[in-house]
């Protein structure tokens, strides 16, 4: 940016008050740059629209280092997940992730979107509803769904979700369960589960229209009683699964983080995760830069430099799974079954795994 100084308002503005743009601002604090945080609280978005929506979503360990080191954590309702239990319906293959495998005191954490969104809004401070006719150094677009993402693929699937009670009540295991319409995982949150399942669309639409019972039914019929008895369900919803990331060139002035800069499938639950690891390194980058060179098309290409292994690794990752899962030819189940016994059966290849999923590429 070819401005002097006195023509600037901001050094950096962030488009986006939802979790990653919130905890890019915090991660901000006392570095000495003039900041503002441009975008809807969510308590300002109307209920019954998709941010008040009931979301369920699994922290990696990770994230809630990222969460700790802005000062965002304390206070925040979680529920540990200690064991994970992947499996798939009438095939063989299943395999069981432990905190013990990675020496951590949990895998992940279960929060609900909106909490931790209004958790870190709270946290973050007061934000303008809507970018105002001001000049930053730097934009980050932080906002979500974003212009100019290129669709990769749309996988005729939507997830749906919603909160459920069972008996008995969710301990810390969270269940992946890969059926032949596809993924469906149960995350423990509160005693209840997380649900997010994934059925192509024509499916999906069949069962958002059933009724409670039925609808309960139909979720024992496809995950089957090992993780006890549905007994009731909350307000679903359904949303359609594709791959969006963004691939124009770098703009001066300009750089992309979270669902702005990538949108993934849900398996894994890698979303969110790798948009908080965009969040920090961004930061880390912001503070070892001087206010001069945010604008300039050098930092943007270096940030995007930074990120893409990372960000391609997730998308690659949670593609091939998304897609492994669904295919419905005869040999897809015989690889599915000996990918997870391999991992049963491997301590150091579950560890890797785990390790990946959990901390991204910095595992390696």
């Amino acid at each position: 940016m070819a401005a002097h100084d006195h023509d600037l308002d901001l050094d950096i503005e962030i488009r986006g008050a939802g979790p990653v743009g919130c905890t890019l601002a915090l991660a901000l604090r006392g570095a000495g740059f003039r900041v503002a945080l441009a975008g809807r609280r969510p308590a300002e978005i109307p209920a019954g629209q998709a941010g008040r929506a009931f979301r369920p979503l699994a922290l990696s360990q990770a994230s809630r280092l990222i969460l700790e080191r802005v000062g965002a954590w304390d206070g925040l309702r979680s529920t540990p997940i200690e064991q994970i239990h992947v499996s798939q319906a009438g095939r063989f293959g299943r395999t069981r992730i432990s905190r013990d495998d990675v020496g951590l005191p949990a895998l992940g954490y279960v929060v609900d979107y909106a909490a931790l969104a209004a958790h870190l809004a709270t946290a973050a401070g007061p934000s303008d509803p809507a970018p105002a006719q001001r000049r930053a150094r730097l934009v980050v677009h932080a906002e979500g769904l974003a212009d100019g993402l290129a669709s990769s693929k749309d996988y005729g699937h939507s997830a749906i979700v919603a909160l459920v009670e069972c008996a008995p009540a969710a301990g810390t295991v969270a269940w992946e369960r890969f059926t032949p319409d596809g993924p469906l995982a149960l995350l423990p949150l509160a005693g209840r589960y997380g649900l997010v399942w994934s059925r192509p669309n024509a499916a999906a639409a069949e069962t958002m229209g059933l009724g409670d019972a039925d609808f309960l039914d139909s979720l024992q019929s496809a995950f089957g009683r090992r993780a006890g008895r549905f007994l009731k369900t909350g307000p679903r919803t359904a949303m359609p699964l594709a791959l969006r990331y963004r691939s124009a060139p770098s703009i001066a002035g300009e750089v992309h983080i979270g669902n702005a800069a990538q949108t993934l499938h849900p398996v894994a639950g890698q979303g969110l995760n790798l948009g908080l690891r965009d969040a920090w390194e961004l930061a880390a980058s912001i503070r070892d830069a001087t206010p001069e060179s945010l604008g300039s098309v050098q930092f943007a290409e270096k940030f995007s430099r930074l990120r893409s292994l990372d960000a391609q690794a997730a998308i690659r990752a949670t593609d091939l799974l998304a897609t492994l899962y669904v295919r419905r030819d005869p040999l897809s189940p015989l690889v599915r079954g000996a990918a997870l016994t391999v991992l049963d059966l491997c301590p150091p290849a579950r560890r890797a795994f785990a390790k990946r999923m959990i901390f991204g590429t910095s595992a390696w």
